[in-house]
């Protein structure tokens, strides 16, 4: 796992960014402690790397050379089937390697099958690879978005990164793009492939580009999932095959040269990896985080009974409300762009804790996705009734949910029943309607709706029963934007690597193949169906039908006690007042305070922004480093609202 920092200049003046390339860099020092890597290739191209070691940590050093020099690559990820690739590569093309690594895999990979060697790559991965005879270069990313790339274009060259922060010192902090913040208001993230910054983007999930200097960017996409849903005679064949496949995925993701652990939460996704993971390793170390004082979150006494059920070592954290404080800022500097995920803290505390023993952990990230275990699936099989009443009948209802008081029974239930699914899901988090971000928004503009992101990928699964198009929204955009950018920066913030064993192309096979019915189930309220039966035979019996929680957070408990005054002095001395009505803000929070309504979700959005405005915008804050926290408690303004 590394970090990528690269300039392909338009004149060929690489050398005159070199110093600032090699700064830049040292942003990324957490991605990679191991080694740092810096290069200029002819007049071209300036190359920087972090690298921490997993896999061949003797060689594969980076920047990597391949054929005579001809190529050069800085690359991030794991590729899991690099073995099996290598072997094809010197039986059929007579490769040559010179390291026992899977990043020259890459490299013979693309001297022998070009471009197509993305689609070829079993694993996650952001690189770019320099042509030195063509002049030309070549990036991909993985195609599930696991494993980050952004991208800058200047009148100077192409930037590419790991992470944005090393980029903003090449661009206007101040130049922010309107629409995503209006979009992470409702998301509370910035959806792909842009980002809080105009011009600063992102390769998306599954494309590769190609370019020379000068030229534009040409984005090919390689891979696009595709759900095909078929009946099903045999559902124990179903079941069999999901487990045999899943657990040649866990013994394919814990390839490394490192340690390898895994996170440990109460449900069923975590606990089925550690169980298949520990048939290849009965020394694997479990990891889990509970709260003080908060038994109705804490998942430790669930993980500790699983973990002794299945015969593993855990290891368990727990914070309180202070802890949240003091880690929030230095989370936000990592995550680059603002996201209102408070799973966010815990994680950061559980990884912290991991780093400590291991190198790499295996992760649950995707099951849900991937098999329906999201309780927003079933809406559309317990709407059904109303949904199926003539339009009329269903306008008339709509009118009569508008006139029905908040918090009286049955208005909500009215209002997304007489909803098409393409206005009612916006993917897993729908924090601000629109109306309220009239209110909330300086500068509102009604032109900018959630539908231009949701749009095209409604468009895209026509056809599908409603459940798997639900899926396939979130894919694009709450797998891409909330979950795996969470996972990646945050495990990364401690030079640790969280690799995901349900993202695997084998694994979704078979889990596009899955009907509506072994999904989701009005009866019995149950979602994942076919993967709980699949794991019913590893995991413990009381396990497999427990509901979803993952790293659950009381911030609605904390945000009306503990770490009210602390978000209050927050939303009253924040830099960006200009953006957002603070005022309007504060008095959700008291309202969350007096119990009048639950606006948890919605004021820690506001927050996580305040901060991010703070960190990448004023450059008031600067978290990133060791000494964050005195920093905090010496600053009148932004600073004192996290001592």
């Amino acid at each position: 796992m590394c970090g990528i920092l690269t300039f392909i200049s338009s004149r060929g003046a690489a050398a005159e960014r070199s110093d600032a390339i090699a700064a830049a860099n040292e942003r990324l020092h957490h991605r990679g402690p191991d080694e740092t890597g810096m290069e200029l290739i002819d007049t071209d191209v300036a190359i920087a790397h972090k690298r921490l070691s997993i896999i061949d940590v003797e060689s594969s050093h980076q920047p990597m050379w391949y054929s005579g020099n001809r190529y050069v690559m800085t690359y991030n990820g794991e590729i899991y089937n690099y073995k099996e690739l290598r072997a094809e590569l010197i039986e059929k093309h007579g490769a040559e390697f010179a390291t026992q690594g899977d990043g020259e895999v890459i490299l013979a990979g693309y001297h022998h099958w070009g471009p197509n060697v993305a689609a070829r790559l079993r694993g996650m991965f952001a690189f770019v690879i320099w042509d030195r005879q063509q002049r030309r270069a070549y990036g991909a990313r993985d195609p599930w978005g696991i494993k980050p790339m952004f991208h800058l274009h200047t009148d100077d060259g192409v930037y590419f990164s790991s992470e944005k922060k090393a980029l903003m010192p090449f661009t206007d902090p101040n130049d922010l793009d309107r629409e995503n913040l209006a979009h992470y208001l409702t998301l509370q993230y910035p959806p792909e492939p842009g980002s809080m910054h105009r011009g600063v983007n992102r390769i998306a999930a599954g494309h590769y580009v190609e370019f020379a200097p000068g030229k534009p960017v040409e984005a090919t996409r390689y891979f696009n999932p595709d759900f095909r849903p078929r009946s099903v005679d045999n559902p124990q064949k179903l079941y069999d095959e999901i487990a045999e496949t899943l657990r040649e995925s866990v013994r394919m993701h814990m390839r490394a040269d490192v340690p390898v652990g895994a996170f440990l939460s109460s449900g069923i996704d975590s606990t089925g990896v550690v169980a298949m993971a520990r048939e290849f390793n009965p020394d694997i170390l479990a990891f889990t985080i509970g709260y003080e004082g908060l038994g109705q979150y804490n998942e430790l006494d669930v993980a500790s009974e699983s973990a002794q059920h299945l015969g593993v070592k855990l290891i368990g954290t727990t914070i309180g409300a202070q802890e949240m404080m003091d880690a929030l800022p230095k989370i936000v500097w990592h995550l680059d762009d603002p996201i209102a995920d408070p799973s966010l803290v815990p994680l950061y505390y559980v990884a912290k804790k991991a780093a400590e023993h291991v190198t790499v952990v295996l992760g649950g990230e995707g099951a849900d996705e991937f098999f329906g275990g999201y309780g927003i699936y079933r809406e559309p099989l317990s709407l059904q009734a109303i949904q199926g009443l003539p339009k009329g009948v269903r306008s008339s209802l709509r009118a009569v949910s508008k006139v029905i008081p908040e918090g009286v029974k049955g208005k909500s239930f009215l209002e997304r029943g007489t909803t098409d699914l393409e206005r009612r899901f916006v993917g897993n988090a729908n924090i601000f309607g629109e109306e309220e971000k009239r209110r909330l928004l300086r500068g509102y503009d009604s032109s900018v709706d959630f539908s231009a992101i949701t749009g095209p990928l409604w468009a895209e699964c026509e056809g599908l029963d409603e459940p798997t198009r639900m899926q396939y929204v979130d894919i694009k955009t709450w797998l891409r934007g909330d979950i795996l950018v969470k996972a990646d920066r945050i495990s990364m913030a401690h030079s640790l690597e969280v690799r995901v064993p349900f993202l695997d192309p084998e694994v979704f096979k078979v889990a596009s193949t899955i009907p509506v019915d072994e999904k989701v189930r009005l009866r019995g309220n149950h979602t994942k169906f076919a993967l709980r039966q699949a794991l019913a035979k590893v995991v413990p019996p009381a396990i497999v039908n427990r509901p979803k929680m993952g790293f659950p957070t009381p911030t609605r408990v904390w945000l009306a006690n503990e770490m009210f005054e602390w978000a209050d002095n927050i939303l009253a001395t924040a830099g960006c007042g200009h953006l957002i009505d603070l005022e309007y803000v504060r008095g959700l929070l008291r309202d969350h305070k007096e119990g009048k309504a639950d606006n948890s979700r919605k004021v820690w959005t506001i927050l996580v922004f305040c901060l991010w405005h703070a960190i990448f915008v004023e450059q008031s804050l600067d978290p990133g480093i060791e000494r964050a926290t005195s920093q905090l408690a010496a600053k009148p303004a932004v600073g004192s609202m996290v001592s």
